[in-house]
């Protein structure tokens, strides 16, 4: 069965069973933990568009609780972890975390909100995504995908190996390509894989790119591959310049509580 859905970029697609199933999720939440779901997106591979054809769905969303909740003496979860099996993995954040989170400009959450599978998003998280840009911090940004980088190649793609894991290939130049997107456009990459290989990948290193996403899309998420010499020198070059760019980089950014405060305010009333 297929339904219409409209996403965040006013694209009008179709939905499957299991954006369906997301719905049902969703409504499960709320009645069971007694909160309201703001958004709920797709975090994981098949938002970056290099999804194997056993990946699990990566749910991720924000939820507000009622004011009474917030002002009770006992403390409450700050996060629900709702499923977690074969296909499904669905969890999310409280808004007051998130938007604690947002004042150490968390680069997570400018990922979520830039998410081109959006499964639900309310008037409320419209205002949230809003108030990003104000937060949005490249010092930090390029940190986190420094770290993202260096832990996959370290673990993954070290040299020892004489095969590895394609979606390791993935994950590593994912991260490179995102900092070169914030390092020369100023602003959060998107996440889409695809668009950042267009704007920021080598063009020599393109047809090797496309070769390994045709394997990928096509076989399971263990799958081994063959080195390819050409990316690993890539990797290794960036990944030492994206550290030296994040030390060097001075960032006078002051975040202020004010503007999370009010919102806070305005979205538990």
């Amino acid at each position: 069965m297929l339904l219409l859905i409209k996403y965040a970029t006013g694209v009008v697609m179709m939905i499957s069973d299991m954006q369906m199933l997301v719905s049902k999720k969703i409504k499960e939440i709320e009645a069971r933990e007694n909160v309201e779901v703001m958004m709920a997106v797709e975090s994981g591979s098949r938002a970056w568009d290099f999804a194997s054809p056993d990946s699990d769905y990566d749910i991720r969303f924000i939820y507000v609780r009622s004011a009474t909740d917030y002002l009770k003496l006992e403390a409450q979860r700050d996060v629900i972890e709702w499923q977690l099996d074969e296909t499904l993995d669905i969890s999310g954040w409280d808004l007051q975390k998130a938007l604690k989170l947002l004042y150490r400009s968390n680069p997570t959450l400018f990922e979520w909100a830039s998410s081109p599978i959006v499964y639900y998003q309310s008037p409320k998280f419209e205002q949230f995504k809003a108030i990003l840009p104000q937060y949005f911090s490249k010092k930090k940004s390029l940190y986190h995908y420094w770290h993202m980088a260096n832990t996959n190649q370290r673990e993954f793609l070290n040299v020892e190996l004489k095969q590895v894991k394609i979606k390791k290939y993935f994950y590593v130049l994912r991260a490179i390509l995102a900092s070169q997107w914030i390092l020369e456009e100023g602003t959060n990459p998107p996440m889409r894989f695809a668009e950042l290989v267009a704007a920021k990948l080598p063009q020599e290193l393109q047809p090797a790119v496309a070769k390994l996403l045709a394997q990928k899309v096509d076989v399971p998420e263990l799958k081994r591959v063959a080195r390819v010499p050409e990316l690993d020198e890539y990797i290794a070059s960036h990944i030492s310049q994206m550290e030296q760019q994040a030390q060097m980089m001075n960032e006078l950014q002051q975040n202020a509580w004010e503007p999370l405060d009010t919102l806070f305010m305005s979205l538990i009333k």
